[in-house]
């Protein structure tokens, strides 16, 4: 974690216990104060709110992102699930952000390859050359139409969402130096990322980290409520009780910096949140703060509809054509 974001997060576990556990006007005003000035001299600044708009809404529409690609319909993380994506009708597509044993940036979700490939084994453990090897289409349901298909380097799924005009959402997991200085480099080498992409991210020091290394690229936190303390799923994560409550606490807390200052610190244009947490007056609350709602993962005719038509939200999806169960 990076030592701006972790005072940031010290001071703001000092700030909640504090107010917690005192009602003094006094100390709730010097701890309000001292985060002003945390803020004030630590945070990033928003891009420019116009430039954010045409990523994230091009054309002045809502945008439909397809999820890894768009899982359901073509193998995720792929240049022939990105070439479907577009025939769909996407606007974007979000696509994983991992590297390899000799530091390749590849198109992958998980740290190992055992999910998606015909292979087995961690991300850290295995070279560039031995993934290249791997079939990414191997566990799809469409496998037998994509025999011939390879795991991508980050740069050839670029050059292809570039060809299609699509808006990408880099979704970075982790590895914020090594993921950072690998975007930096690719905005430098395609400068018109800067108007086509955006960074997004579930850890705040991703986010952070990408500020520092290129202040001009648009960026998004991503949010699911108790995330630490339960899977996708809804299965606790931890068997031990105590190390339940504990994370259970720790998201309490996550959430409540997310939605207060972090986004804020961060200087963020987007806030990517779980759909079943979004309302109306929630899409709005973000809006008055220029900050644009893209919802994950919309899968049914109707939860599109809603998101479209009455929210006016973005929304990212596993299909563009059929309803299905979403990819965790």
């Amino acid at each position: 974690m990076l030592w701006g974001e972790g005072l940031l997060l010290s001071f703001s576990v000092l700030f909640v216990s504090c107010l917690l556990l005192s009602r003094s006007p006094l100390l709730s005003c010097l701890l309000s104060s001292g985060l002003y000035l945390v803020l004030l001299f630590c945070r990033f600044p928003p891009v420019p709110e116009s430039r954010a708009s045409h990523v994230l809404r091009p054309g002045g529409k809502v945008s439909v992102i397809a999820h890894r690609g768009g899982a359901h319909d073509g193998p995720e993380n792929t240049l022939a699930a990105i070439r479907l994506a577009a025939k769909n009708g996407a606007t974007g597509v979000e696509l994983d952000l991992e590297f390899t044993k000799d530091g390749v940036p590849i198109l992958m979700h998980d740290d190992t390859v055992d999910r998606t490939t015909d292979g087995t084994g961690s991300l850290r453990d295995l070279t560039f050359a031995e993934i290249r090897k791997l079939n990414p289409a191997a566990k799809h349901r469409l496998r037998h139409l994509y025999n011939n298909e390879k795991v991508p380097t980050l740069e050839e799924a670029i050059k292809e969402c570039i060809h299609h005009n699509l808006v990408i959402y880099f979704d970075v997991k982790g590895h914020a130096t090594q993921a950072a200085e690998a975007l930096r480099q690719l905005y430098i080498d395609f400068p018109n990322l800067y108007n086509r992409s955006i960074v997004c991210s579930f850890e705040p020091s991703v986010i952070y980290k990408m500020r520092q290394a290129d202040i001009n690229v648009v960026t998004a936190l991503s949010h699911r409520p108790w995330s630490l303390s339960y899977l996708g799923d809804g299965k606790p994560r931890f068997d031990s009780m105590w190390k339940h409550y504990f994370y259970v606490s720790m998201d309490v807390l996550l959430d409540w910096a997310l939605h207060h200052i972090l986004w804020n610190f961060c200087g963020v244009s987007a806030f990517l949140m779980q759909k079943n947490y979004i309302s109306k007056n929630y899409v709005e609350k973000w809006n008055n703060r220029g900050i644009e709602v893209v919802a994950w993962t919309v899968n049914t005719a109707t939860e599109k509809l809603y998101y479209e038509h009455l929210l006016h939200s973005n929304y990212i999806t596993d299909s563009m054509v059929e309803d299905c169960e979403p990819h965790y």
